[in-house]
């Protein structure tokens, strides 16, 4: 199977240097895409053989959905089988590529997600070998998240039609762009990310409810280990809330209920959302 490993991003060039020299090591058995939103300098921090698409990136937002699916369809034009989305913060584990690629060869219309581990604030090296060391040693799979054993899978059933509510889209709401992975077949069928979702948030939600309005099944995967490189972060992430907000409206014109209700309540405690009818609004500042 080729794989392709695409990367979105603007700025964290020691992340994606880092990143960089570890898949290098791997040899993916599939092109790999960085999609530079807005971004000159990608080009001097990737690998020779690294494919670089440049994205215009305007306005204060990132066009997030946008620049995951110009690097998809730039992996099908190069002939790859199936994909593997991978945030520029995350660095793949040894045995992540050969796992994706072997859970989606067994369960070829799936979405398939591996355990992640938020690394420490640790320095981390730039020579694979030590990273990968590295991150081995402090794994520590998210709790939320199933962890099967390596060589294991999990498979979740999507039932099949549009979920009337947060319940009804079930472990399909974990679904994280992060690092997931899917055949270009199944990426076709969910049609991928839907662009009038600009800025961070909410598209993950969408495109797994398309998924299983659509009858795509997600699977969990063992040893499928990706690495979140630490950085600070805002909880809740309140330098999004306008986008959040924003995108929010735009999930529940669509799907009838609000996602990332549980930010949205945090937001209201800091007085800067507030609720307005079956939904949330910005509050003047």
């Amino acid at each position: 199977m080729s794989l392709a490993v695409v990367t979105i991003v603007r700025g964290r060039p020691d992340h994606l240097r880092r990143q960089e020299a570890v898949l290098a090591a791997l040899r993916p058995a599939g092109p790999r895409i960085v999609v530079a939103m807005g971004d000159p300098a990608v080009r001097s921090l990737v690998a020779p053989d690294t494919i670089v698409v440049e994205h215009p990136a305007p306005g204060a937002d990132l066009p997030l959905a946008a620049a995951r699916n110009v690097g998809v369809a730039t992996a099908a034009s190069l002939g790859a089988d199936a994909v593997l989305l991978l945030d520029v913060d995350c660095l793949p584990g040894g045995s992540t590529l050969p796992s994706y690629a072997a859970a989606l060869q067994a369960n070829p219309m799936t979405i398939a997600c591996g355990p992640v581990t938020y690394l420490p604030p640790i320095q981390l090296p730039f020579e694979a070998d030590a990273v990968l060391e590295l991150c081995g040693r402090h794994r520590s799979p998210h709790p939320v998240r199933p962890d099967p054993a390596p060589g294991e899978t999990l498979r979740v059933p999507a039932a099949g039609r549009a979920p009337a509510n947060a319940a009804e889209l079930g472990e399909h709401a974990l679904l994280w762009s992060l690092s997931t992975a899917c055949s270009l077949a199944t990426w076709e069928r969910i049609g991928g990310f839907d662009e009038s979702y600009i800025g961070y948030g909410v598209e993950d939600t969408d495109f797994a409810c398309r998924a299983t309005t659509f009858g795509v099944d997600l699977v969990w995967v063992g040893g499928a280990d990706a690495y979140h490189q630490h950085h600070p972060v805002s909880t809740p992430p309140v330098q999004h809330v306008r986008s959040i907000v924003r995108n929010g409206q735009i999930f529940a014109d669509r799907w009838g209920w609000w996602p990332a209700t549980g930010w949205l309540t945090e937001f209201e405690r800091a007085g800067l959302v507030a609720p307005d009818g079956v939904g949330w609004r910005l509050c003047a500042r």
